[in-house]
């Protein structure tokens, strides 16, 4: 078998599994399936490698090279043009094929001549065929409306740095730049410029779907939020009233979703076939250290093609490019879109050097959308050099998992480091002093006019350090749980309500986490940063930073400065103050209505209502309605009495009806009023019920004194 006919064999296995079906001359049909591809199909400049045809209409071209020829395999484009612009045999329509593709057995390349100056890009595997006849039905390619018809960026409520990174963005694209980074300081609204580009992707480039891809759940959840948040300015409608946001919690794809939020580890694990830990999308890819074990290739996936997304948004890519997950990337053939605030080498590498918008920390700075900052040091003996257990010492033993503790005793002289301490040696002085420290430098130094703990965040080694850390915290500060909280996935509380609290309440004042947000997440209020843990690089140390220096007004600071907490009187408050006073301060303003041939009472007419639709709780007078003489109450006839049913006659039903309608204004209820003025829903059906059974037990009552 010749190298080239081995290669055939690998390009034939890819068509199928992208849903071509294969033929040779001889048993030609194209009426089989939606795609065919024909092997040798012949032309006026020789026979063609394989034609491709859509609903029996032919539309591309392969030229098939052997595995060897890919290092000039940009030099077989001539060829591919040649056949694809020559004369098919049986065809009568001289248009020329408008997909080309030059293949081996390991790689192809495709070329979309509709496209403004088209170019060949290298593609992971095949498309399908369904996906060339939705691109033949649209009049122009993604790349033309790119180029062409994109309108001028409306700039209400951008920032300028803002405007310029979707204006930049917009020009690359335009120049089909299939790579392309945005540099923008943490705080100065990466993720709502990025929402602002895919909205005008979807709206104007008329893209189908775009990926959202991030490497932690927290920073999912965020983007989902500000997606959900999102108001257009051409469209009063949020983003995801106008589009489907789908947040990717298993390997099924949403086939109607144009925005899909997932994390690099679950797309990584779909498109491996490898299973995942769902724990693993809690760990930031900073903390991940990639082993050979853990090296799995991506494979092509019939339910998630290539073609899935126009383009890939990536979140913190300084740190989902690299190793195991660029294979997410290359997988998928869509535009590239980097967000960052610490590119380094490899980040402007990776993106080709096409930087479309940078805005550095010194210029948020002095912008005034992100603050300075002082650094404080705390040096302790045993950080700097260890320390050493002597020999035959009773100490505790704790198990790392349960925290089982045991007394035993050394046997030998056992000396550790510094990078040994809080992992295999928990030294507990050690963390007071630090804290103790870090106590004294903000009363007395940062913050020494400040009568509350400023928003702290403590950044530890593991889950286990954090909760030694909680423990000395609430004991140096002297407060109770509250205070002081974990926040993390494996605590026990749930860890966005507790972020939540911490970003909007007064409580927590400190916070404790390992690397949940570490990074991407917003904590405006936040002033004051503890690392009592190592960082493995530069870019991450300047992102944990960038936690602490976000602006915040001084509403929004004095929020959660001051203790706001519900102060509810006791019940014994309630009762001094008396029933009456309780029933003035709840009713409703008084109202005089008058009506012939009914006198209302002084009494009453002070707290006297219209009259309702529903009598069940009307509280107007009843008058003489028991009398014999006059017609002056609704009981002098029974016309009356259907007109008025409902109200209760004698002096006794009299003062029972005054009373009800007390009992109910001090319950909070308004004459006439079907709903609860504490509930926002209808009341229940139980309760729409009453004023029907209410009313009975009064037209009984009226009945027995008409009798009697």
């Amino acid at each position: 078998m010749t190298p080239e006919a081995k290669a055939r064999q690998h390009i034939d296995r890819k068509l199928e599994q992208a849903g071509w079906v294969i033929q040779d001359m001889k048993q030609l049909d194209l009426s089989v399936a939606v795609g065919v591809a024909v092997r040798e199909y012949p032309t006026d400049s020789g026979p063609a490698d394989y034609v491709l045809f859509v609903n029996r209409h032919g539309v591309g071209v392969i030229e098939a090279k052997e595995d060897s020829a890919g290092e000039n395999l940009t030099v077989t484009e001539v060829q591919t043009e040649r056949y694809g612009t020559a004369h098919l045999k049986w065809r009568t329509d001289d248009t020329p094929l408008r997909f080309r593709f030059e293949a081996t057995g390991q790689i192809i390349r495709f070329t979309d001549i509709a496209d403004p100056a088209p170019r060949s890009r290298e593609i992971f595997h095949f498309f399908r065929p369904e996906t060339l006849a939705a691109w033949l039905a649209r009049p122009e390619t993604l790349r033309r409306r790119l180029a062409e018809q994109m309108p001028v960026l409306p700039p209400q409520d951008l920032r300028d740095c803002q405007i310029g990174a979707v204006t930049g963005l917009e020009q690359s694209l335009a120049l089909n730049k299939p790579r392309a980074l945005v540099h923008m300081a943490t705080g100065a609204g990466k993720t709502f410029t990025a929402i602002t580009s895919v909205y005008r992707l979807l709206k104007f480039g008329g893209a189908k779907r775009i990926l959202f891809l991030v490497d932690t759940r927290n920073l999912g959840k965020q983007a989902h939020q500000e997606l959900m948040a999102y108001t257009p300015p051409d469209d009063p409608r949020k983003f995801t009233e106008l589009y489907n946001v789908q947040r990717l919690a298993s390997s099924s794809i949403d086939p109607h979703s144009q925005v899909c939020i997932s994390t690099i580890q679950r797309m990584y694990s779909i498109l491996s076939g490898e299973p995942m830990d769902e724990s693993a999308e809690d760990v930031s890819l900073n903390e991940v250290q990639q082993t050979a074990k853990q090296e799995k290739l991506v494979r092509y996936n019939p339910a998630v093609p290539v073609e899935t997304f126009d383009f890939i948004v990536i979140d913190e890519c300084h740190r989902s490019i690299y190793n195991l997950w660029k294979q997410v990337l290359d997988y998928f053939d869509a535009g590239l879109i980097g967000l960052t605030a610490t590119p380094d080498k490899r980040t402007f590498g990776f993106f080709n050097e096409n930087i479309v918008a940078e805005y550095t920390y010194e210029q948020s700075v002095a912008d005034g959308v992100n603050v300075g900052y002082d650094v404080y040091e705390i040096i302790t003996e045993i950080t700097r050099t260890g320390a050493e257990l002597k020999a035959r010492q009773w100490v505790d033993h704790r198990d790392r998992q349960t925290r089982k503790k045991r007394w035993a005793e050394t046997e030998d002289d056992t000396a550790y480091t510094a990078k040994e301490l809080d992992r295999s040696v928990v030294n507990v002085s050690q963390i007071r002093k630090v804290i103790q420290a870090m106590k004294t430098a903000v009363e007395t130094q940062i913050f020494p006019a400040r009568k509350e703990t400023p928003k702290t965040l403590v950044f530890a080694k593991t889950d286990s350090h954090a909760d030694d850390i909680i423990n000395i915290l609430r004991e140096v500060y002297g407060q109770g749980n509250a205070f002081c909280k974990k926040v993390t996935y494996r605590a026990e509380e749930d860890a966005d309500s507790i972020l939540s609290s911490f970003r909007n309440d007064y409580n927590p004042r400190i916070a404790v986490t390992v690397d949940m947000i570490a990074t991407g997440t917003d904590v405006k209020p936040l002033e004051v940063l503890l690392f009592m843990r190592d960082v493995r690089s530069r870019g991450y140390y300047e992102q944990m930073k960038g936690r602490g220096v976000r602006s915040l007004d001084g509403d929004s600071l004095k929020r959660v400065k001051q203790l706001r907490r519900r102060r509810q009187e006791p019940l014994r408050a309630h009762r001094r103050r008396g029933r009456r006073e309780i029933a003035q301060d709840r009713k409703p303003a008084a109202r005089e209505e008058t009506r012939p041939g009914v006198e209302r009472p002084a009494a009453r007419r002070r707290l006297g209502a219209p009259r309702r639709r529903y009598p069940a709780f009307a509280c107007e007078p009843t008058g003489a309605i028991g009398e014999a003489t006059g017609r002056q109450g609704p009981g002098a006839n029974r016309k009356d009495l259907r007109r008025h049913r409902g109200r209760r006659s004698g002096q006794g039903a009299d003062r029972r009806a005054r009373s009800g309608c007390r009992r109910r204004r001090r319950a909070g209820h308004r004459p006439g009023q079907r709903h609860h003025p504490q509930r926002r829903h209808p009341v229940a059906r139980g309760d729409r019920d009453r004023p029907r059974r209410a009313r009975g037990r009064r037209l009984r009552a009226l009945r027995q004194t008409r009798s009697a």
